[in-house]
């Protein structure tokens, strides 16, 4: 049998240590890389293009959902495990739309995390104890996010502070679409695309691509629903 192929990323010497022992010791599992830094573990998952990747959220450098993001836009087929030392309901839909395919709190249990990466490896999706088929898991995150949405409702109006164009480029990103795509399918230079993603991030008080996704879709000013090809395999 192939073994598996598997990258560790975490800051934190002794809790990386303990989760590739932990690994290592399941027959079919080879670790092959491990780093502390999030710009170099994307350099090691583009060079090593291992089958699962189990990352920390919080890491020096890039963060987690970042580097998840950026595997997808790559479209590498490498799956991404994101570990957080914090229970935080919206850094579950973060992850999600990042392209994450498993959720795990770092104090989860060996035996759970060795079936998660043997679930992911199957095309599954894992959100914290529960396990999820492809079409499982988009109807979950609708949900969530629907229940996002409600939440924040009272809060919502019609208005948003983007001007239309950087609408376009947000409902682009919204799909999953790498700056290049984007440029392309609005007829616009690479560099405007960038421009207006700026922008956006901006105007939101946001950090990444993602956060301004889940800033938007709580206010109602763009939807989910075109979104299903960002978790294609």
């Amino acid at each position: 049998m192939e073994e598996v192929t598997i990258v560790v990323v975490d800051d934190h010497p002794l809790f990386r240590q303990g989760v590739v022992d932990a690994l290592s010791l399941e027959p079919g599992f080879k670790i092959v890389g491990q780093v502390a830094n999030g710009l170099q573990a994307l350099v090691m998952i583009r060079d090593l293009v291992p089958q699962v990747a189990i990352v920390d959220i919080n890491l020096p450098g890039m963060n987690g959902q970042q580097i998840t993001h950026q595997i997808v836009q790559d479209k590498l087929p490498t799956r991404i495990v994101l570990l957080t030392a914090y229970d935080d309901h919206e850094q579950i839909i973060h992850a999600a739309l990042a392209g994450a395919a498993a959720y795990c709190s770092k104090d989860v249990d060996p035996e759970w995390l060795i079936q998660t990466v043997k679930a992911v490896i199957k095309g599954k999706y894992v959100i914290e104890d529960r396990v999820f088929s492809q079409k499982e898991f988009e109807r979950w995150l609708a949900d969530e996010m629907e229940k996002v949405r409600k939440q924040y409702s009272e809060l919502g109006s019609s208005f948003h502070p983007l001007s239309e164009r950087e609408a376009e480029v947000l409902t682009c990103v919204v799909k999953g679409m790498s700056n290049k795509e984007i440029a392309s399918s609005l007829s616009i230079s690479h560099q405007t695309v960038k421009n207006h993603v700026t922008s956006i991030l901006r105007k939101f008080g946001v950090e990444d691509r993602t956060q301004a996704v889940v800033y938007a879709l709580k206010r109602g000013w763009i939807n989910l629903y075109d979104k299903s090809s960002q978790h294609q395999e």
